[in-house]
């Protein structure tokens, strides 16, 4: 009996942090007019008197609202916001949000498979959409990521996935679109706590075995048409017919060479992620038309005798060299703090709209959505966010209203709950 009772009230708790959580936006939005916001529409552009046009989930016009005088019949609501800054929403690349919950707590944590070769593992069906981290991450301005798997050296296939949804299939919005792989090291570390040098080696070129061994199997697998299907080997095949990118997570300088020989060995599309080093390669970079995701601004050098403030310029330089630079941030609950990683690279010489440029409009290009997300353009999706403030400054940013897919969603979340429940208590108790 005692223990019945302890089921129920686990139940009831589990069903109370449910509760917490907003609803996702229910319909398929509405015909809205957003007049004179700042509009900055993530190309470099920016309209400082706009008018933004919302048709159900797409954006129907974003224009100069200097002289338009709009028709109220036209619309089903008409939203003032003079003063404001509008936004196309962040886009969060290389992140397990959605994939861990808890970081103390194996069982919330979904973002990795036993084993070191799962190119079959899906990001997209592991993702949870009822996590309660996702509301305090669209709370500044992240209404879409990439979610992706870690661990091993093939981790499995990442998604790109909007911030409201019941679940993963309604949040897709594309699919299985890169394959994500850790490339071994080839760091020797010489220190009196490393594993002897010739067991690094060793370890090092076995996992590279593996890889060749794999990769020329699914390259001969994609090639033929195969009456036994193999999983895994049917999960690469998009890398050879382009439908997919490769994703290395490298950073040395020399990893990153070789990493962008062995993609032209399979003639595959790549993009570094990490790339702490990639500033020593770009020209490398820009000849063969990699992109590089950069894991956070907010970093320390990787090289103990760089410049303390290089990872902060890093975006400028591979933006100066014309290699295309996307900024991302470690971990899920992280990436609340997306806008001021490229905050800060607008600070070390990028224009704060190449920053935006940065979280927007390149990792979308980087995905293949630039024609969906990304930007506020005519036609795409009505993906967006007005803040009071500037939305890469966090002494700025304070988002008002947000929209995915023209759907005006709910920006509660379980910090605001928490906060206004201990306002009320603490200042009753001064009355």
């Amino acid at each position: 009996m005692k223990m019945k009772w302890i089921c129920i009230l686990l139940c009831g708790l589990s069903l109370s942090a449910v509760a917490q959580r907003p609803v996702p936006a229910g319909g398929a939005g509405k015909k809205i007019l957003l007049m004179g916001a700042t509009a900055h529409i993530g190309n470099g552009q920016v309209i400082e008197m706009s008018a933004i046009g919302i048709d159900h989930d797409k954006l129907s016009f974003v224009m100069d609202a200097k002289g338009y005088k709009p028709d109220p019949r036209a619309f089903d609501t008409i939203i003032y916001v003079n003063g404001r800054q509008a936004y196309p929403g962040f886009i969060a690349m290389n992140t397990n949000l959605g994939l861990s919950d808890l970081e103390l707590v194996r069982a919330t944590n979904d973002f990795r498979e036993s084993g070191s070769i799962n190119p079959s593992a899906r990001a997209l069906i592991a993702y949870n959409a009822d996590s309660r981290v996702i509301p305090t991450v669209r709370d500044n301005g992240i209404l879409l990521a990439q979610v992706a798997p870690q661990g091993g050296l093939l981790s499995g296939t990442s998604s790109l996935m909007q911030l409201d949804a019941w679940n993963w299939e309604d949040a897709a919005v594309k699919a299985d679109e890169g394959l994500w792989l850790n490339w071994p090291s080839m760091r020797i570390v010489k220190a009196s706590w490393a594993d002897p040098e010739e067991e690094q080696k060793e370890r090092n070129d076995k996992a590279m075995q593996n890889l060749i061994r794999q990769f020329d199997e699914a390259r001969a697998y994609a090639r033929g048409n195969p009456a036994i299907k193999n999983r895994h080997l049917e999960a690469m095949k998009g890398l050879f017919d382009g439908s997919q990118i490769l994703y290395i997570r490298c950073n040395y300088a020399r990893e990153i060479v070789e990493a962008v020989n062995f993609a032209g060995r399979y003639n595959i599309r790549i993009a570094i992620a990490g790339g702490s080093d990639s500033w020593r390669v770009s020209s490398l970079l820009k000849e063969k038309n990699i992109p590089v995701i950069i894991t956070r601004t907010h970093a320390l050098p990787y090289r103990e005798d760089e410049d303390v403030d290089l990872p902060y310029k890093l975006p400028f330089l591979l933006r100066k060299a014309g290699v295309q630079c996307a900024i991302a941030d470690d971990g899920f609950w992280q990436q609340r703090n997306l806008g001021f990683q490229a905050g800060t690279a607008a600070a070390y010489g990028l224009s704060k709209e190449e920053a935006l440029e940065s979280i927007t409009l390149i990792p979308a290009r980087i995905m293949g959505v630039e024609k969906t997300c990304g930007s506020l353009e005519d036609g795409k999706d009505a993906t967006l966010f007005i803040s009071s403030g500037d939305a890469l400054d966090m002494t700025g940013c304070s988002v008002e209203m947000a929209f995915v897919q023209g759907r005006m969603i709910d920006l509660d979340n379980y910090q605001k709950e928490l906060y206004r429940r201990y306002v009320d208590k603490y200042q009753l108790e001064k009355k």
